[in-house]
């Protein structure tokens, strides 16, 4: 095995499972996500060479979700195109906290309803730093966008998602 394949295995497969996470939440389907995470995974060891060293999880995410948006544009692109809309989302009571009220209030199946429901840069965005524990500063490096918009799109993701969880919660 050569120097440049211990590398890549070495910066590349401890992350395997938030790859196929992040790709799951962003498909919404388990082959679909097994597919882009197997393409993500060629183009990283093609371009191996770029890497300088910084963040191996944060460089091999940002190729996951470019792959899965890619994807998305070639066969579904009503999806990427989806977008918020503030009367049905409208704001819960922003006391409570959303992980709090996650483990008291619902169950996973409901859970995962309201994350697959969500518009998908909230979707992305809550995915990386509620279930992947991205800082900000790596959500922003791996979604490509300001530190100001990560913070902006997880605050709404989060009223969303608990807008959300109440109105299945009344529902039940």
């Amino acid at each position: 095995m050569s120097d440049t394949n211990r590398r890549f295995e070495k910066v590349a497969l401890p992350h395997l499972s938030a790859a196929y996470n992040l790709a799951r939440w962003l498909t919404r389907n388990d082959h679909d996500a097994e597919d882009m995470v197997q393409e993500a995974y060629l183009r990283a060891f093609k371009f191996f060479d770029s890497f300088r060293g910084d963040d191996g999880r944060a460089w091999l995410l940002a190729i996951v979700r470019n792959t899965c948006y890619t994807w998305l544009k070639q066969n579904r692109i009503q999806e990427l195109h989806d977008s918020f809309d503030e009367e049905a989302h409208a704001e819960a009571d922003s006391g409570s906290d959303p992980q709090t009220f996650m483990l008291q209030n619902a169950d996973k199946k409901l859970l995962d309803r309201a994350l697959e429901a969500l518009p998908l840069e909230f979707r992305e965005i809550l995915i990386m730093r509620e279930l992947e524990d991205l800082s900000y500063k790596e959500i922003a490096t791996v979604a490509g966008i300001p530190l100001g918009t990560v913070m902006s799109r997880l605050a709404r993701a989060r009223n969303m998602l608990r807008a959300s969880l109440e109105r299945n919660m009344q529902e039940k």
